[in-house]
């Protein structure tokens, strides 16, 4: 059987990017056996190699309507599905999905019918949402970055402000690369409604949501802007916390510094929700 990425070479480019950010979650240890996963909204590039194809079984149930989604088509992550798997053969750890018009089902279209991940719904809650509100953002991306879970597990930095000013002004870049900076949402069963229809909320305001006791949730232009947010964030919380590992609290960029930042990278004045 020849794969669909070697007939769109637009699908084909896309999934090569998600292999490579795929591979870098394992290297780093975000994605140990089968943690985490993602969807990219490839509607733009489908094109008639792709919408053409049959569905490999019967309609999915999403669990829920996303009215925003009627036509679309995503690639996901297979369920239990080693992101390691991935990297080295998208299609073999993933699929190509179609959402039906009753924005309620979808359907499996290629390469195989391998079933997405058990948080599609939740996934797909997000994309709805982006667009709905106009977003220029495809990709959604949880892993489990191990500096960024670590905070969680401190009340300290259960509070999204503080956490995120404790962030930005550990290295300039945190603030330049992740001006939105990152969301809080209490601990909540991992897959669950509650855990979507938090983490929604914090979409609102922000680029990446931190699931206390859990990992991240970030969303991007593509797979790629989404792990480098994530990446951007996750360094200032390993600098935080090698200082404190050294035996002294790191004192942070002073607020001038942090505004001089803004200034020069043309930032609003914003503070998070």
């Amino acid at each position: 059987m020849v794969s669909i990425l070697e007939k769109n070479g637009a699908l084909k480019e896309e999934l090569s990017q998600v292999a490579e950010v795929c591979g870098y979650l394992w290297q780093k240890g975000w994605a140990e056996r089968n943690g985490g996963n993602l969807t990219v909204n490839v509607t733009a590039i489908a094109g008639p190699e792709l919408k053409s194809l049959p569905a490999l079984g019967d309609p999915v149930p999403v669990g829920t309507r996303l009215p925003n989604l009627k036509g679309c088509y995503f690639y996901c992550k297979g369920t239990g599905k080693r992101m390691r798997d991935l990297a080295r053969d998208p299609m073999a750890a993933g699929s190509f999905i179609r959402i039906l018009d009753d924005c309620e089902r979808y359907e499996i279209i290629a390469d195989r019918r391998i079933m997405p991940t058990s948080e599609l719904p939740s996934h797909l809650m997000l994309q709805d949402y982006l667009i709905g509100s106009g977003s220029s953002y495809k990709a959604t991306l949880h892993t489990h970055p191990i500096e960024l879970v670590a905070l969680s597990h401190s009340k300290e930095f259960l509070d999204s402000e503080h956490l995120t000013e404790v962030l930005w002004s550990m290295i300039p870049e945190t603030l330049a690369f992740a001006p939105l900076g990152i969301g809080v949402v209490p601990y909540t069963l991992p897959g669950s409604v509650e855990l979507a229809d938090a983490t929604l909320e914090k979409v609102r305001d922000h680029d990446v949501v931190l699931w206390e006791k859990h990992g991240t949730l970030a969303v991007g232009t593509d797979i790629m802007d989404a792990f480098d947010q994530t990446d951007v964030l996750n360094k200032a919380a390993c600098i935080y916390l090698s200082g404190k590992g050294g035996g002294f609290t790191p004192e942070g960029m002073t607020p001038e510094a942090v505004r001089e930042i803004r200034e020069v990278f043309h930032l609003p004045d914003r503070r998070p929700c």
